[in-house]
Protein backbone atom coordinates (compact mmCIF):
# COMPACT_ATOMS: atom_id res chain seq x y z
CA UNK A 1 0.00 0.00 0.00
CA UNK A 2 1.85 3.31 -1.08
CA UNK A 3 -0.91 5.67 1.75
CA UNK A 4 -0.29 9.32 0.29
CA UNK A 5 -2.31 10.13 3.19
CA UNK A 6 -3.84 9.31 6.84
CA UNK A 7 -7.49 7.51 7.38
CA UNK A 8 -10.18 10.74 7.90
CA UNK A 9 -11.32 11.02 11.13
CA UNK A 10 -15.23 10.34 11.29
CA UNK A 11 -17.04 13.26 10.92
CA UNK A 12 -19.81 15.59 9.21
CA UNK A 13 -19.36 18.97 7.89
CA UNK A 14 -21.58 21.80 5.57
CA UNK A 15 -20.44 22.34 1.72
CA UNK A 16 -20.76 26.45 1.32
CA UNK A 17 -18.20 28.09 -0.51
CA UNK A 18 -17.83 32.14 0.83
CA UNK A 19 -18.94 33.80 -2.24
CA UNK A 20 -22.61 32.83 -0.73
CA UNK A 21 -22.42 34.21 2.37
CA UNK A 22 -24.62 37.27 3.16
CA UNK A 23 -22.96 40.88 3.32
CA UNK A 24 -24.16 44.28 2.40
CA UNK A 25 -21.57 44.36 -0.70
CA UNK A 26 -22.73 41.93 -3.05
CA UNK A 27 -20.92 38.80 -2.42
CA UNK A 28 -19.59 36.76 0.73
CA UNK A 29 -16.36 38.20 2.00
CA UNK A 30 -13.95 37.50 4.36
CA UNK A 31 -15.48 38.80 7.11
CA UNK A 32 -18.34 39.22 9.61
CA UNK A 33 -20.75 36.68 8.69
CA UNK A 34 -18.16 33.97 7.70
CA UNK A 35 -17.08 34.14 11.58
CA UNK A 36 -20.62 33.66 11.93
CA UNK A 37 -21.01 30.31 9.50
CA UNK A 38 -17.49 28.70 11.26
CA UNK A 39 -19.48 29.40 15.26
CA UNK A 40 -22.73 27.76 13.31
CA UNK A 41 -20.49 24.84 12.11
CA UNK A 42 -19.18 24.44 15.68
CA UNK A 43 -22.40 24.81 17.83
CA UNK A 44 -23.73 22.06 15.43
CA UNK A 45 -20.47 19.60 15.72
CA UNK A 46 -19.18 20.09 12.32
CA UNK A 47 -15.75 18.88 11.71
CA UNK A 48 -15.38 19.86 7.79
CA UNK A 49 -16.55 22.74 6.19
CA UNK A 50 -16.05 22.42 2.16
CA UNK A 51 -15.22 25.33 -0.28
CA UNK A 52 -14.79 25.42 -4.07
CA UNK A 53 -10.96 26.90 -5.33
CA UNK A 54 -10.35 30.16 -3.94
CA UNK A 55 -8.54 31.99 -6.86
CA UNK A 56 -9.85 35.11 -8.86
CA UNK A 57 -12.46 34.21 -11.13
CA UNK A 58 -12.54 34.37 -15.03
CA UNK A 59 -14.81 33.10 -17.80
CA UNK A 60 -18.49 32.74 -16.64
CA UNK A 61 -17.49 33.76 -13.13
CA UNK A 62 -16.61 29.99 -12.75
CA UNK A 63 -13.66 29.02 -9.43
CA UNK A 64 -12.71 26.43 -11.67
CA UNK A 65 -11.73 29.19 -14.93
CA UNK A 66 -9.54 30.88 -12.59
CA UNK A 67 -6.73 33.59 -13.21
CA UNK A 68 -4.19 31.61 -11.22
CA UNK A 69 -4.15 28.66 -9.05
CA UNK A 70 -1.94 30.62 -6.65
CA UNK A 71 -4.00 33.64 -5.79
CA UNK A 72 -6.80 34.62 -3.85
CA UNK A 73 -10.04 35.91 -5.20
CA UNK A 74 -10.28 39.97 -4.56
CA UNK A 75 -13.88 39.59 -4.71
CA UNK A 76 -14.09 38.21 -1.49
CA UNK A 77 -12.13 40.79 0.80
CA UNK A 78 -13.78 42.37 3.31
CA UNK A 79 -14.63 45.58 3.03
CA UNK A 80 -15.78 46.23 6.60
CA UNK A 81 -12.51 44.78 7.68
CA UNK A 82 -11.09 47.17 5.62
CA UNK A 83 -12.89 49.80 7.34
CA UNK A 84 -11.60 49.10 10.64
CA UNK A 85 -7.67 48.78 9.52
CA UNK A 86 -8.28 52.97 8.38
CA UNK A 87 -7.57 51.56 4.93
CA UNK A 88 -10.59 53.07 3.53
CA UNK A 89 -13.08 55.97 4.67
CA UNK A 90 -16.89 54.34 5.01
CA UNK A 91 -17.49 58.01 4.06
CA UNK A 92 -16.22 57.80 0.66
CA UNK A 93 -18.63 54.39 -0.56
CA UNK A 94 -21.07 54.83 -2.43
CA UNK A 95 -22.70 51.72 -1.45
CA UNK A 96 -25.12 50.40 -4.35
CA UNK A 97 -28.23 48.00 -3.30
CA UNK A 98 -26.92 44.59 -4.39
CA UNK A 99 -29.59 41.39 -4.67
CA UNK A 100 -29.21 38.88 -1.14
CA UNK A 101 -30.23 36.44 -3.32
CA UNK A 102 -27.39 35.93 -5.75
CA UNK A 103 -24.40 38.05 -6.54
CA UNK A 104 -24.57 40.11 -9.43
CA UNK A 105 -21.17 39.73 -10.85
CA UNK A 106 -20.94 42.42 -13.17
CA UNK A 107 -21.91 45.04 -10.41
CA UNK A 108 -19.66 43.43 -7.71
CA UNK A 109 -16.44 43.60 -9.81
CA UNK A 110 -17.01 47.27 -10.85
CA UNK A 111 -17.78 47.88 -7.36
CA UNK A 112 -14.87 46.09 -5.82
CA UNK A 113 -12.27 47.30 -7.94
CA UNK A 114 -13.57 50.91 -7.54
CA UNK A 115 -13.52 50.30 -3.61
CA UNK A 116 -10.12 48.31 -3.61
CA UNK A 117 -7.95 50.75 -5.84
CA UNK A 118 -9.32 53.53 -2.88
CA UNK A 119 -7.65 51.58 -0.32
CA UNK A 120 -4.51 50.91 -2.09
CA UNK A 121 -3.97 54.52 -2.91
CA UNK A 122 -4.90 55.46 0.91
CA UNK A 123 -2.24 52.54 2.14
CA UNK A 124 -0.01 53.94 -0.58
CA UNK A 125 -0.48 57.57 0.56
CA UNK A 126 -0.03 56.98 4.40
CA UNK A 127 2.99 56.35 6.85
CA UNK A 128 0.85 54.76 9.44
CA UNK A 129 0.19 51.68 7.29
CA UNK A 130 2.22 48.46 7.52
CA UNK A 131 4.47 49.34 4.31
CA UNK A 132 7.19 47.12 5.86
CA UNK A 133 4.75 43.94 6.09
CA UNK A 134 3.62 44.64 2.27
CA UNK A 135 7.29 44.48 1.23
CA UNK A 136 8.02 41.34 3.59
CA UNK A 137 5.12 39.74 2.22
CA UNK A 138 5.98 40.34 -1.47
CA UNK A 139 9.69 38.93 -0.76
CA UNK A 140 7.79 35.61 1.42
CA UNK A 141 6.05 34.59 -1.50
CA UNK A 142 7.62 32.39 -4.49
CA UNK A 143 7.67 33.42 -8.15
CA UNK A 144 3.63 33.15 -8.55
CA UNK A 145 2.99 36.19 -7.08
CA UNK A 146 5.02 38.68 -9.27
CA UNK A 147 3.97 36.59 -12.32
CA UNK A 148 0.49 36.80 -11.29
CA UNK A 149 0.56 40.55 -10.85
CA UNK A 150 2.27 40.82 -13.85
CA UNK A 151 -0.47 39.43 -16.04
CA UNK A 152 -2.86 40.88 -14.39
CA UNK A 153 -1.46 44.63 -15.58
CA UNK A 154 -0.93 43.26 -18.56
CA UNK A 155 -4.06 42.24 -18.87
CA UNK A 156 -6.10 45.65 -18.16
CA UNK A 157 -3.78 47.66 -20.32
CA UNK A 158 -4.42 45.01 -23.52
CA UNK A 159 -8.34 45.86 -23.04
CA UNK A 160 -9.16 42.84 -20.76
CA UNK A 161 -7.94 40.69 -23.73
CA UNK A 162 -6.75 36.74 -22.99
CA UNK A 163 -2.83 36.79 -22.75
CA UNK A 164 -2.82 34.54 -26.64
CA UNK A 165 -4.54 37.93 -28.22
CA UNK A 166 -1.76 40.72 -26.76
CA UNK A 167 1.15 42.05 -28.48
CA UNK A 168 3.54 39.28 -29.15
CA UNK A 169 6.20 40.50 -27.30
CA UNK A 170 3.89 40.04 -24.28
CA UNK A 171 2.82 36.89 -24.77
CA UNK A 172 6.24 35.28 -23.01
CA UNK A 173 6.59 36.14 -19.56
CA UNK A 174 10.56 35.53 -20.61
CA UNK A 175 10.81 38.50 -23.60
CA UNK A 176 12.98 41.10 -22.49
CA UNK A 177 10.25 43.78 -23.18
CA UNK A 178 8.10 42.64 -20.00
CA UNK A 179 10.97 44.04 -17.82
CA UNK A 180 10.53 47.20 -19.87
CA UNK A 181 6.66 46.72 -18.84
CA UNK A 182 7.07 46.27 -15.47
CA UNK A 183 9.20 49.42 -14.91
CA UNK A 184 6.46 51.20 -16.70
CA UNK A 185 4.05 50.13 -14.63
CA UNK A 186 5.48 49.33 -11.48
CA UNK A 187 2.40 50.95 -9.21
CA UNK A 188 -0.37 48.74 -11.45
CA UNK A 189 1.53 45.23 -10.80
CA UNK A 190 2.15 46.75 -6.57
CA UNK A 191 -1.71 47.06 -6.39
CA UNK A 192 -2.47 43.30 -7.46
CA UNK A 193 -0.05 42.37 -5.37
CA UNK A 194 -1.20 44.84 -2.66
CA UNK A 195 -4.33 42.33 -3.10
CA UNK A 196 -3.10 38.95 -2.75
CA UNK A 197 -1.67 40.81 0.86
CA UNK A 198 -4.89 41.51 1.91
CA UNK A 199 -6.67 38.52 0.75
CA UNK A 200 -3.71 36.86 2.90
CA UNK A 201 -4.26 38.04 5.84
CA UNK A 202 -8.26 37.99 5.75
CA UNK A 203 -7.78 34.36 4.80
CA UNK A 204 -5.41 33.34 7.77
CA UNK A 205 -7.52 35.12 10.16
CA UNK A 206 -10.67 32.89 9.02
CA UNK A 207 -8.28 29.82 8.57
CA UNK A 208 -7.32 30.30 12.11
CA UNK A 209 -10.55 30.87 13.48
CA UNK A 210 -11.86 27.82 11.80
CA UNK A 211 -8.66 25.82 13.57
CA UNK A 212 -9.24 26.94 16.88
CA UNK A 213 -13.30 26.01 16.51
CA UNK A 214 -11.47 22.48 15.60
CA UNK A 215 -13.20 22.71 12.10
CA UNK A 216 -11.06 21.48 9.22
CA UNK A 217 -11.20 23.42 5.81
CA UNK A 218 -11.52 20.94 2.65
CA UNK A 219 -10.62 22.89 -0.18
CA UNK A 220 -10.05 22.71 -3.79
CA UNK A 221 -7.75 21.76 -6.76
CA UNK A 222 -9.07 21.68 -10.16
CA UNK A 223 -7.06 19.37 -12.55
CA UNK A 224 -6.86 22.00 -15.39
CA UNK A 225 -6.27 25.38 -15.54
CA UNK A 226 -7.55 28.25 -17.40
CA UNK A 227 -6.20 28.98 -21.00
CA UNK A 228 -6.56 32.39 -20.17
CA UNK A 229 -4.64 31.93 -16.50
CA UNK A 230 -1.12 33.30 -15.52
CA UNK A 231 -0.26 29.71 -14.63
CA UNK A 232 -1.12 29.07 -18.76
CA UNK A 233 1.18 32.24 -19.23
CA UNK A 234 3.60 31.76 -17.37
CA UNK A 235 4.49 27.95 -18.05
CA UNK A 236 3.52 27.55 -21.60
CA UNK A 237 5.85 24.23 -22.06
CA UNK A 238 3.63 22.45 -19.92
CA UNK A 239 0.64 22.49 -22.40
CA UNK A 240 0.28 20.88 -25.72
CA UNK A 241 0.09 24.09 -27.23
CA UNK A 242 1.54 25.29 -30.86
CA UNK A 243 4.71 28.35 -31.17
CA UNK A 244 1.94 30.79 -30.92
CA UNK A 245 0.14 29.89 -27.90
CA UNK A 246 -2.54 27.71 -29.65
CA UNK A 247 -4.49 24.89 -28.21
CA UNK A 248 -3.55 21.50 -30.04
CA UNK A 249 -6.24 19.99 -27.70
CA UNK A 250 -8.90 21.04 -25.12
CA UNK A 251 -10.10 18.72 -22.28
CA UNK A 252 -13.73 17.67 -21.60
CA UNK A 253 -15.66 14.61 -20.74
CA UNK A 254 -17.36 11.69 -23.03
CA UNK A 255 -21.26 12.32 -22.69
CA UNK A 256 -22.34 11.34 -19.44
CA UNK A 257 -25.33 11.55 -17.23
CA UNK A 258 -25.27 15.70 -17.44
CA UNK A 259 -25.05 15.97 -21.35
CA UNK A 260 -25.87 14.03 -24.68
CA UNK A 261 -22.44 15.71 -26.21
CA UNK A 262 -20.19 15.68 -23.10
CA UNK A 263 -18.49 18.42 -21.60
CA UNK A 264 -16.50 20.96 -23.87
CA UNK A 265 -14.92 22.51 -20.93
CA UNK A 266 -11.65 23.82 -23.21
CA UNK A 267 -8.97 23.87 -20.72
CA UNK A 268 -4.78 23.13 -22.10
CA UNK A 269 -4.50 19.71 -21.93
CA UNK A 270 -1.32 19.28 -19.94
CA UNK A 271 2.31 17.96 -21.89
CA UNK A 272 2.71 15.31 -19.60
CA UNK A 273 6.04 14.22 -20.63
CA UNK A 274 7.34 17.58 -20.17
CA UNK A 275 5.72 17.84 -16.81
CA UNK A 276 7.11 14.93 -15.58
CA UNK A 277 10.78 15.62 -16.81
CA UNK A 278 10.68 18.30 -14.39
CA UNK A 279 9.90 16.41 -11.75
CA UNK A 280 5.77 17.83 -10.95
CA UNK A 281 7.51 20.59 -9.82
CA UNK A 282 4.23 22.97 -10.75
CA UNK A 283 1.78 20.36 -9.32
CA UNK A 284 4.35 20.49 -6.19
CA UNK A 285 4.11 24.23 -6.01
CA UNK A 286 0.15 23.85 -6.86
CA UNK A 287 -0.52 21.73 -3.78
CA UNK A 288 1.87 23.03 -1.47
CA UNK A 289 -0.01 26.58 -1.72
CA UNK A 290 -3.06 25.46 -1.19
CA UNK A 291 -2.22 23.68 1.79
CA UNK A 292 -1.09 27.22 2.41
CA UNK A 293 -4.51 27.83 2.59
CA UNK A 294 -6.98 24.68 3.28
CA UNK A 295 -6.48 21.39 5.88
CA UNK A 296 -7.05 19.30 3.36
CA UNK A 297 -7.68 18.88 -0.91
CA UNK A 298 -9.96 17.56 -3.08
CA UNK A 299 -8.77 16.99 -6.34
CA UNK A 300 -11.27 17.68 -9.24
CA UNK A 301 -11.28 15.30 -12.06
CA UNK A 302 -9.19 12.99 -10.25
CA UNK A 303 -9.86 10.01 -13.32
CA UNK A 304 -7.95 12.50 -15.62
CA UNK A 305 -4.52 11.52 -14.06
CA UNK A 306 -5.47 8.00 -15.46
CA UNK A 307 -7.02 8.42 -18.74
CA UNK A 308 -8.26 11.58 -19.90
CA UNK A 309 -10.87 12.60 -22.73
CA UNK A 310 -8.90 14.52 -25.11
CA UNK A 311 -10.43 16.78 -27.67
CA UNK A 312 -9.46 18.35 -31.01
CA UNK A 313 -9.06 22.42 -30.24
CA UNK A 314 -11.34 22.88 -33.41
CA UNK A 315 -14.12 21.23 -32.18
CA UNK A 316 -17.67 22.45 -31.15
CA UNK A 317 -18.30 19.31 -29.00
CA UNK A 318 -17.10 17.03 -27.13
CA UNK A 319 -18.11 13.87 -28.74
CA UNK A 320 -15.08 13.73 -31.18
CA UNK A 321 -12.99 13.32 -27.79
CA UNK A 322 -10.44 10.34 -27.62
CA UNK A 323 -9.56 8.65 -24.32
CA UNK A 324 -5.50 9.48 -23.66
CA UNK A 325 -3.41 7.79 -20.97
CA UNK A 326 -2.58 10.07 -17.76
CA UNK A 327 0.61 10.40 -15.79
CA UNK A 328 -0.95 7.98 -13.27
CA UNK A 329 1.36 6.62 -9.72
CA UNK A 330 3.88 8.60 -11.38
CA UNK A 331 2.49 12.36 -10.26
CA UNK A 332 1.17 10.94 -6.67
CA UNK A 333 5.02 9.18 -5.89
CA UNK A 334 6.51 12.03 -7.25
CA UNK A 335 4.23 14.20 -5.14
CA UNK A 336 4.95 12.50 -1.69
CA UNK A 337 8.67 12.32 -2.68
CA UNK A 338 8.50 16.18 -2.65
CA UNK A 339 6.12 17.35 0.00
CA UNK A 340 5.36 13.92 2.20
CA UNK A 341 1.99 12.35 3.37
CA UNK A 342 -0.58 14.63 1.85
CA UNK A 343 -4.38 14.96 2.81
CA UNK A 344 -6.31 14.32 -0.73
CA UNK A 345 -9.63 13.40 -1.46
CA UNK A 346 -10.36 12.28 -5.07
CA UNK A 347 -13.14 13.08 -6.81
CA UNK A 348 -14.50 9.91 -8.78
CA UNK A 349 -17.27 10.55 -9.80
CA UNK A 350 -18.69 10.11 -13.79
CA UNK A 351 -16.74 7.41 -15.97
CA UNK A 352 -14.73 5.49 -13.29
CA UNK A 353 -12.79 2.09 -14.43
CA UNK A 354 -11.10 -0.77 -12.81
CA UNK A 355 -7.51 1.14 -13.14
CA UNK A 356 -9.14 4.82 -11.72
CA UNK A 357 -10.14 2.97 -8.59
CA UNK A 358 -6.70 1.13 -8.33
CA UNK A 359 -5.00 3.90 -8.98
CA UNK A 360 -6.98 5.85 -6.19
CA UNK A 361 -6.89 3.10 -4.17
CA UNK A 362 -3.17 2.43 -3.94
CA UNK A 363 -2.11 6.07 -2.58
CA UNK A 364 -4.90 5.48 -0.10
CA UNK A 365 -7.27 8.51 -0.94
CA UNK A 366 -10.97 8.67 -0.40
CA UNK A 367 -13.32 8.25 -2.76
CA UNK A 368 -16.43 10.14 -3.11
CA UNK A 369 -20.13 8.77 -3.12
CA UNK A 370 -23.02 10.62 -4.37
CA UNK A 371 -26.65 9.86 -3.13
CA UNK A 372 -28.52 11.17 -5.73
CA UNK A 373 -27.09 8.40 -7.67
CA UNK A 374 -27.59 5.92 -5.32
CA UNK A 375 -31.52 5.11 -6.70
CA UNK A 376 -31.98 3.32 -10.25
CA UNK A 377 -35.55 2.49 -11.61
CA UNK A 378 -34.38 -1.21 -11.33
CA UNK A 379 -34.07 -1.13 -7.65
CA UNK A 380 -30.60 -2.52 -8.10
CA UNK A 381 -29.03 -3.25 -4.66
CA UNK A 382 -25.60 -3.69 -6.49
CA UNK A 383 -25.49 0.01 -6.91
CA UNK A 384 -22.06 1.43 -5.84
CA UNK A 385 -23.56 4.71 -4.24
CA UNK A 386 -26.30 2.95 -2.01
CA UNK A 387 -24.54 3.27 1.43
CA UNK A 388 -24.92 -0.75 2.62
CA UNK A 389 -22.17 -0.39 -0.26
CA UNK A 390 -19.45 1.52 1.05
CA UNK A 391 -16.49 1.46 2.36
CA UNK A 392 -14.91 3.59 5.27
CA UNK A 393 -12.34 5.47 2.72
CA UNK A 394 -15.19 7.34 1.73
CA UNK A 395 -17.05 10.49 1.52
CA UNK A 396 -20.76 10.72 1.04
CA UNK A 397 -22.20 13.73 -0.17
CA UNK A 398 -26.15 14.13 -0.68
CA UNK A 399 -25.44 16.18 -3.77
CA UNK A 400 -21.90 18.86 -4.81
CA UNK A 401 -21.96 21.82 -6.38
CA UNK A 402 -22.37 20.48 -9.65
CA UNK A 403 -25.45 18.28 -8.74
CA UNK A 404 -29.21 19.80 -8.42
CA UNK A 405 -30.20 20.68 -4.80
CA UNK A 406 -31.90 17.45 -3.57
CA UNK A 407 -35.26 19.42 -3.41
CA UNK A 408 -34.83 19.81 -7.08
CA UNK A 409 -33.94 16.44 -7.52
CA UNK A 410 -37.12 14.76 -5.97
CA UNK A 411 -39.47 16.96 -7.43
CA UNK A 412 -37.94 15.93 -11.01
CA UNK A 413 -37.10 12.09 -10.37
CA UNK A 414 -39.22 9.82 -12.06
CA UNK A 415 -41.81 7.71 -10.45
CA UNK A 416 -39.34 4.47 -10.14
CA UNK A 417 -36.52 6.37 -8.40
CA UNK A 418 -38.73 7.70 -5.96
CA UNK A 419 -40.26 4.16 -5.20
CA UNK A 420 -36.68 3.12 -4.69
CA UNK A 421 -35.88 5.73 -2.07
CA UNK A 422 -38.99 5.32 -0.32
CA UNK A 423 -38.64 1.64 -0.21
CA UNK A 424 -34.76 1.89 0.97
CA UNK A 425 -35.14 4.43 3.76
CA UNK A 426 -38.67 3.48 4.72
CA UNK A 427 -39.13 7.43 3.98
CA UNK A 428 -43.00 8.95 5.09
CA UNK A 429 -41.72 12.20 2.81
CA UNK A 430 -42.26 14.41 5.21
CA UNK A 431 -38.56 15.92 4.89
CA UNK A 432 -36.57 13.80 2.27
CA UNK A 433 -33.69 15.98 3.58
CA UNK A 434 -33.65 14.09 7.07
CA UNK A 435 -33.94 10.74 5.11
CA UNK A 436 -30.86 11.38 3.12
CA UNK A 437 -28.86 13.59 5.93
CA UNK A 438 -29.92 10.14 7.81
CA UNK A 439 -28.79 7.74 4.98
CA UNK A 440 -25.30 9.22 4.88
CA UNK A 441 -24.01 10.22 8.61
CA UNK A 442 -25.46 6.85 9.67
CA UNK A 443 -23.36 5.17 6.81
CA UNK A 444 -20.09 3.86 7.39
CA UNK A 445 -18.33 6.40 5.42
CA UNK A 446 -15.76 8.69 7.05
CA UNK A 447 -17.21 11.67 6.48
CA UNK A 448 -20.96 13.01 5.53
CA UNK A 449 -21.16 16.27 4.09
CA UNK A 450 -24.08 18.24 3.16
CA UNK A 451 -24.46 21.28 1.01
CA UNK A 452 -25.97 24.30 2.38
CA UNK A 453 -29.22 24.43 0.11
CA UNK A 454 -29.52 20.83 1.34
CA UNK A 455 -29.56 22.10 4.73
CA UNK A 456 -32.00 24.69 4.06
CA UNK A 457 -34.55 22.75 2.01
CA UNK A 458 -33.29 25.06 -1.55
CA UNK A 459 -35.33 24.56 -4.79
CA UNK A 460 -33.94 23.91 -8.15
CA UNK A 461 -33.34 27.85 -8.18
CA UNK A 462 -30.80 27.70 -5.76
CA UNK A 463 -28.44 25.24 -7.83
CA UNK A 464 -24.78 26.46 -7.59
CA UNK A 465 -23.63 25.07 -11.10
CA UNK A 466 -25.20 23.75 -14.15
CA UNK A 467 -22.61 21.84 -16.05
CA UNK A 468 -22.44 22.54 -19.66
CA UNK A 469 -23.86 25.89 -18.78
CA UNK A 470 -21.29 28.60 -19.69
CA UNK A 471 -23.04 31.61 -17.84
CA UNK A 472 -25.13 32.16 -14.52
CA UNK A 473 -24.02 29.84 -12.26
CA UNK A 474 -21.90 30.61 -9.02
CA UNK A 475 -24.50 33.40 -8.40
CA UNK A 476 -26.34 31.90 -5.20
CA UNK A 477 -26.33 33.13 -1.81
CA UNK A 478 -28.59 32.66 1.43
CA UNK A 479 -29.08 34.84 5.03
CA UNK A 480 -28.77 33.06 8.08
CA UNK A 481 -32.73 34.13 8.80
CA UNK A 482 -33.28 31.29 6.35
CA UNK A 483 -31.74 28.49 8.84
CA UNK A 484 -34.83 27.48 11.01
CA UNK A 485 -33.70 26.56 15.00
CA UNK A 486 -35.34 22.67 14.17
CA UNK A 487 -32.84 22.14 11.13
CA UNK A 488 -29.85 23.56 13.09
CA UNK A 489 -30.76 21.08 16.20
CA UNK A 490 -31.64 18.01 13.70
CA UNK A 491 -28.02 18.28 12.16
CA UNK A 492 -26.13 18.61 15.53
CA UNK A 493 -28.51 15.31 16.79
CA UNK A 494 -27.69 13.68 13.76
CA UNK A 495 -24.14 14.06 14.14
CA UNK A 496 -24.21 13.04 17.69
CA UNK A 497 -26.34 9.90 17.04
CA UNK A 498 -23.96 8.90 14.58
CA UNK A 499 -20.16 9.96 16.28
CA UNK A 500 -19.56 12.24 13.74
CA UNK A 501 -17.91 14.98 16.96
Amino acid sequence: MNDIMGKFERGAGILLHPTSLPSKYGIGELGGKIFDFIDFLADTKQKYWQILPLGPTGYGDSPYQSFSSFAGNPLLLSIELLIEMQIIDESKIDLPEFSSKSVEYGRVISFKDHILKLAYNEFQDSSSHPQDEFSEYKDSQDKWLQQYAVFMTLKANTGLKPWYEWPEQYQNPDNPEIQQFIHDHRDEVDYYQFLQYLFQMQWDAVHTYASQKGISIIGDIPIYVAYDSADTWGNQSLYLMDESGGLKYVSGVPPDYFSATGQLWGNPIYNWEKCEEEGFQFWTKRVSRTLELVDLIRIDHFRGFEAYWQVPAEATTAIDGKWVEGPGESIFKQLRKNLGDLPLIAEDLGVITKPVTELRKSFGMPGMKILQYAFSKSKDSTNGYLPHNYEENTIVYSGTHDNDTSMGWWATAPREIKEHFIQYTDSDQTDIISDMMRLGHSSVADVSMLPMQDLLRKKSSSRMNFPGKAFGNWQWRFDFHELKEDWKSELLEMTETYKRY
